[in-house]
């Protein structure tokens, strides 16, 4: 990174390279990958806090100000780790040419992005409904959190396609954005950050622990890291979903009542309205996005339902998802690079 031309050149690189082996190689094997290792640490310590914390749902404004701070530090001793092993492996590398540092640094890079798996996922999900709705139901809940067992057709498809969309932003969008701005150490911090929300930051008693108070410093790490990406993901399904939409009507006429009806609904202002329904602040905009692009209804029974006026997503409604996801991905990538050369000139890496 030695060079003007590396201070560019070495991230653009790495991420193209990241991009190529995930798309033709996937995932490293289990032993080997990061974030299991991040997994493996927060399981073990998600343990040990949850044996100090309180086991019963919150109550009369009770506060577990104990559990509140012991996972504090354990995330934040974990992040440290994580961010330190990254920092360590990036400066390792400055002596060398810098077309073998971006080739290392995307190797590394690699195991922070996951789309390749996410996609096939969703799509297992969607093969497995085609056989029965059991299946459907079985594949899903490797996907998500929420009981499957008494979804309806409609509702797996749902379930999937709002899966896709905020995976769109935590396994792909957040960790190049992370990229971009703080290098390795940037990508590896916000995915220690987001397996941590995904294994402790639930609210209330989840599977006979209570992660009310012991999950709230991880989820509200994930909050604020994953605040910018989200909406960059949503702005990218929004403007990927226009264009995809245009063509998906054919010859039609904008004039004709049908294309002017969801040329209507499909604005930004619809998509703000839409994405503060959900209690997080940040998954509802990449799920708004993807509702209103795809003209379907997401719904979480009981807590929210994006874009009411659409229709339950048809048995393509998956495999649309996917290529929307796929072309906004596209999108991304020239984007990215760019911000990466205004990053690399603002940071005085060029000329």
């Amino acid at each position: 990174m030695a060079t003007d031309t590396g201070a560019w050149a070495v991230p653009a690189l790495a991420l193209l390279l990241a991009l190529a082996v995930d798309r033709w190689l996937g995932e490293p094997p289990a032993r080997w990958h990061p974030v299991v290792w991040m997994g493996h640490y927060l399981g073990y310590w998600g343990g040990w806090v949850q044996r100090h914390a309180v086991q019963r749902p919150a109550m009369n404004n009770f506060k577990d100000i104990k559990a509140f701070w012991l996972a504090a530090m354990v995330w934040c001793a974990g992040a440290a780790m994580v961010s330190g092993v990254a920092w360590a492996l990036q400066v390792m590398l400055h002596s060398l040419p810098w077309w073998l540092v971006g080739v290392l640094l995307g190797l590394w890079l690699k195991p922070m992005l996951a789309w390749a798996m996410l996609k096939n996922e969703v799509l297992a999900v969607d093969a497995a409904l085609s056989q029965s709705l059991a299946a459907g139901r079985t594949r899903l809940a490797w996907l998500v959190s929420r009981d499957t067992a008494t979804l309806t057709e409609s509702q797996v498809r749902e379930s999937a396609i709002e899966s896709l969309a905020e995976n769109l932003n935590d396994s792909v969008v957040a960790p190049i954005f992370w990229f971009v701005l703080l290098g390795l150490p940037g990508a590896a911090l916000y995915r220690f950050a987001n397996t941590a929300d995904a294994m402790w930051g639930y609210r209330g008693v989840y599977k006979g622990q209570n992660w009310d108070w012991a999950g709230k410093w991880a989820a509200r790490a994930d909050d604020v890291l994953s605040w910018v990406p989200a909406r960059l993901t949503a702005f990218l399904l929004w403007g990927t979903s226009l264009v995809w939409r245009r063509s998906l009507l054919g010859g039609m006429s904008v004039d004709q009542p049908h294309a002017q009806g969801w040329l209507r609904s499909f604005s930004l202002r619809q998509l703000r309205f839409e994405a503060h329904k959900t209690p997080s602040p940040n998954s509802g905009w990449p799920m708004a996005a993807m509702a209103l692009g795809l003209g379907v209804q997401l719904a979480k029974p009981g807590v929210y339902v994006l874009n009411p006026a659409g229709q339950a997503p048809a048995a393509q409604a998956v495999v649309q998802a996917v290529a929307v996801s796929s072309k906004a991905l596209v999108t991304l990538v020239p984007l990215t690079l760019i911000a990466i050369f205004v990053v690399a000139m603002m940071a005085g890496g060029g000329t």
